[in-house]
């Protein structure tokens, strides 16, 4: 680990100093933006599951530190990300008692080409997700925990790739994870997605814009199941920056909280998201 940060912190001086006129730090928007439909994706809002007395609240931002100009229309990034995903439940007076909660932090490297027809490229990262039960899944009345599902050992480290092709207001892609470190150990190391998300821009005015997506990630435990996620909405502000959205979202598979991770979620959704 010493010496990856090493040889990353050399060529990030290397290309501040040899290429300022073509490198940026800390660059306003970033360099691929998020995936909509893909759960590990940056998000600060809520989503109320219709179906469940339970609510995700994401708290997460992704961030390019040096973008790098490679050519005409041609973009290297390197950035760091860092992300919650906080399972909760509503109850009276207010009150919204925290299940359980998943942390994410990494560091991605992105590439991008404008071409006259079609933009594509390319988002790798390698992060670390970690799970946790909170008080809010501890029955105090009991003195045990709810529904009898103790803490259990849960984390990952892993490197994911995401190329794509995007042609207008179209984007397509498809995404490979290894995790190089596990546990529980026995679960599988190979997960595989495929998916798209459509923006329509310019259609109803610059700062008003539909969107949807689509996400279906085949995931190994054991054996491979599939996730699939769908989501529908309008963002308001820019397409590519900062702005909120309000949007739909059908989600079936496994949870996305790793202390449930061998346990089956189906439901609709209503979300808000800031983008910032």
């Amino acid at each position: 680990m010493r010496k990856t940060l090493i040889i990353l912190i050399l060529i990030i001086t290397n290309l501040l100093i040899f290429g300022q006129q073509k490198s940026e730090i800390f660059p306003d928007n970033l360099n691929i933006q998020p995936f909509t439909a893909n759960q590990l994706e940056p998000r600060l809002g809520f989503l109320f599951r219709t179906n469940v007395n339970e609510l995700n609240l994401s708290i997460g931002s992704s961030i390019d530190i040096l973008k790098y100009q490679l050519k005409d229309n041609s973009y290297f990034t390197f950035g760091a990300d860092l992300f919650t995903y906080t399972l909760l439940r509503s109850e009276d007076n207010f009150h919204f008692p925290v299940d359980a909660v998943d942390y994410l932090f990494g560091i991605n490297f992105t590439y991008k080409e404008n071409l006259a027809r079609f933009e594509y490229g390319a988002r790798l990262r390698v992060s670390h997700i970690s799970a946790h039960f909170v008080d809010g899944h501890f029955d105090y009345s009991k003195n045990i925990w709810r529904n009898g599902r103790n803490p259990r050992v849960y984390s990952r480290e892993f490197v994911e790739l995401i190329p794509y092709i995007k042609l207008k207001n179209l984007r397509m892609y498809a995404g490979f994870t290894y995790i190089f470190s596990i546990d529980p150990r026995d679960l599988g190391k190979d997960n595989y997605q495929i998916g798209f998300d459509y923006f329509l821009k310019n259609y109803i005015s610059s700062t008003i814009t539909p969107f949807l997506g689509y996400d279906l990630r085949l995931i190994h435990l054991g054996k491979y199941s599939a996730n699939n996620s769908f989501v529908a909405g309008i963002k308001f502000g820019k397409p590519n920056g900062r702005g909120f959205s309000v949007y739909y979202n059908y989600y079936s598979g496994k949870s996305l909280n790793g202390e449930y991770f061998d346990f089956n979620r189906k439901y609709s959704a209503l979300g808000i998201n800031i983008d910032i």
